[in-house]
């Protein structure tokens, strides 16, 4: 018996450990507090958050209603420190803990509100204790919830579009090579897709017709975003170009791992950017079946994500020796198309 306990206590100490070293390696501030601060506060840290982390964030804000901006700030901030979570650590075993905890305070923050739209997270349905405790909740502690909690309140926001985020970031953790592009798509429907729900969820649309619009665009910019960094994930050990198009062109992962550009990865890379212009173009409709400040904002980051298609074609779809880039004249271009469009739209 005594034995048994002695492993229990040693398993329990190096989960603590484990979590401490992972979230050693963040930034102090992303780390839970003792002590829940104020809304005010916790809005205050949402928004510094955003406008530090995210050079386009301010410029898309200037088009939106003021009123929204506490919401979008909320929103951008729990998705960054969740990437973060499982990008930033570098090991596979501390960022599922931390991601652990980060789910147990967004489990905290709907059970605050009145309970969990779909139940228990595996994180907390795997503590014995927890549907005993939950009526003891209090709430969350980290700013980001606290804040997060007046945009889930306001806008009426199911749980899941939180929760299915973290699944492609645990899945990160284990997965590393996807065999095809439907694979691919089923990593996008968690890594990307929920943020353009919550985007609408925030101005107001919950319908199923511009959520599968949305879907389009986002798995579209998620798509630029993996043929801009193919040199990038590899030095994290991921490929995300499937691999059946890889064989099919004859692109080994040599080729990506010497950053050679061979001509059969340079026609891999012409046939995926190709395929991510198809996306974004499934997606151009929603632009129209949303109000004026909204359309604008998607159409930012629809031509944003594009642009970075085309700085991959101006480099000859030589991705492996050279990481594709907007410059910054051409940011400007985006912007001021954008704001033009919406005054005479």
């Amino acid at each position: 018996m005594s034995t048994l306990a002695s492993h229990g206590s040693h398993s329990l100490n190096s989960t603590t450990t484990t979590r401490a070293d992972g979230w050693a390696k963040l930034p102090v501030e992303y780390a839970i507090p003792d002590k829940a601060p104020s809304l005010e506060e916790a809005q205050a840290y949402c928004e510094r958050l955003a406008r530090r982390h995210y050079e386009n964030f301010s410029v898309a804000t200037w088009f939106l209603p003021k009123r929204l901006r506490p919401h979008f700030y909320s929103v951008y901030a729990y998705c960054r420190i969740s990437d973060d979570l499982g990008d930033e650590v570098g090991d596979p075993q501390q960022a599922l803990a931390l991601l652990d905890d980060w789910e147990r305070e967004l489990d905290a923050t709907y059970l605050s509100l009145g309970g969990v739209e779909q139940g228990f997270s595996p994180a907390v349905a795997a503590d014995k204790k927890a549907r005993a405790l939950a009526p003891e909740v209090r709430g969350p502690r980290h700013p980001v919830f606290i804040a997060l909690r007046e945009t889930i309140r306001a806008c009426d926001i199911p749980q899941h579009e939180f929760s299915d985020l973290l699944k492609a970031f645990r899945q990160d953790q284990t997965v590393h090579r996807y065999e095809t592009f439907d694979d691919v798509l089923g990593y996008c429907r968690y890594s990307a897709n929920p943020v353009g729900h919550l985007v609408l969820y925030v101005c107001g649309y919950r319908d199923a017709e511009r959520q599968q619009l949305s879907d389009y665009t986002c798995t579209a910019l998620q798509l630029a975003n993996f043929w801009q960094d193919v040199s990038v994930d590899w030095q994290k050990g991921r490929i995300y170009l499937p691999l059946e198009d890889m064989r099919r062109f004859g692109v080994g992962e040599r080729e990506i791992a010497e950053r050679r550009p061979t001509p059969e990865f340079l026609r891999l890379m012409k046939f995926e950017v190709e395929r991510a212009r198809e996306w974004f173009e499934r997606g151009l409709p929603l632009a129209g079946r949303v109000d004026r400040e909204l359309a604008t904002d998607i159409e930012l980051f629809s031509r944003g994500g594009q642009e970075i298609l085309s700085a991959i074609e101006r480099l000859g779809f030589d991705v492996l020796r050279q990481r594709p880039a907007i410059s910054t004249p051409r940011k400007l271009l985006l912007v001021v198309r954008a704001g033009m469009n919406r005054m005479i739209g």
